[in-house]
């Protein structure tokens, strides 16, 4: 288990959920029980309907779309964690996780959108915590190969929705392959908005070449890039890179993240903006 997983009970439930609030506990309960397997190590599925309040039916049914998503295993009446790359990179996973540092940065990068502008957007929780400030600068089109922004975004006014499509993946909520970089590779837009796994020797990376290269697709076929990465990015290690961090026009940071990476990314000439994090109200 990676040290990242230690802290993750104490963000699980800071998200967002989904309106609905059968969605919602629904997806809780999924993220809670992903974090007991992954810190308490295998279980019997018995025992999580006793810890968890449910029906040996509905644990059943949450555990398949867990391993679905390549997060949990489950054999013979137990479950257990998947390996870690896999659970990092889902998006149950992803979005517990970093939610004031990404809610922080999302509405720092906002600030780069102009009214009338085409942005793409990818499947990253980080982008996704944009949703609430993009009516402020509507009319936009946003482009997007993530289904979970996509239904965020539908029925939202003055916002045109171009949605990629492609071969579905479970584990990431987003369409990815073939078919979505080449149907990136026929639009243009004015800025790309995105996130990664890792970054390391000021390069980024995911652990899935498929993402790699729909994000490649995106930064080629937009005139504007900009990152969006918390300061855990710079703890982490994944397989496929990216690019390097020169190769933005902007990466947003949220302010924990180590004064060494900023002022090491300012030297390279590399334009960093960091963006405060609410703190308690009584504090200015």
């Amino acid at each position: 288990m990676t040290s990242q997983s230690n802290d993750a009970m104490d963000h699980l439930m800071s998200e967002e959920m989904p309106s609905d609030s059968r969605q919602a506990r629904q997806l809780a309960r999924r993220q809670l029980i992903t974090e007991t397997v992954m810190l308490e190590g295998p279980m019997r599925i018995e025992d999580l309907t006793e810890r968890f309040g449910i029906s040996l039916m509905t644990a059943h049914r949450d555990l398949d779309d867990l391993v679905s998503r390549g997060l949990l295993r489950k054999t013979r009446g137990t479950v257990s964690a998947a390996p870690t790359s896999l659970i990092e990179a889902s998006d149950v996973y992803r979005s517990s996780r970093q939610s004031p540092e990404k809610a922080a940065i999302a509405a720092a990068a906002a600030g780069f959108i102009e009214p009338g502008q085409a942005i793409f957007v990818d499947d990253s929780t980080t982008v996704l915590h944009m949703v609430p400030h993009l009516q402020d600068h509507a009319p936009l089109t946003v482009i997007t190969n993530s289904l979970t922004m996509m239904n965020e975004l539908r029925g939202l006014r003055d916002i045109t929705l171009l949605a990629l499509g492609g071969e579905f993946r479970n584990w990431c909520n987003a369409f990815l392959g073939r078919m979505t970089t080449n149907e990136i590779a026929n639009l243009r837009a004015d800025t790309v908005f995105l996130s990664m796994a890792a970054i390391t020797d000021d390069m980024v990376f995911h652990q899935s070449s498929e993402m790699i290269d729909a994000k490649r697709a995106m930064l080629d076929a937009a005139s504007k890039r900009i990152l969006l990465a918390d300061h855990t990015k710079f703890e982490r290690r994944a397989l496929h890179s990216l690019a390097a961090l020169t190769d933005f026009d902007v990466v947003i940071v949220d302010d924990a993240t180590p004064p060494a990476h900023i002022k090491r990314m300012h030297a390279k000439g590399i334009n960093v903006v960091v963006a405060p994090r609410k703190h308690d109200k009584h504090m200015k």
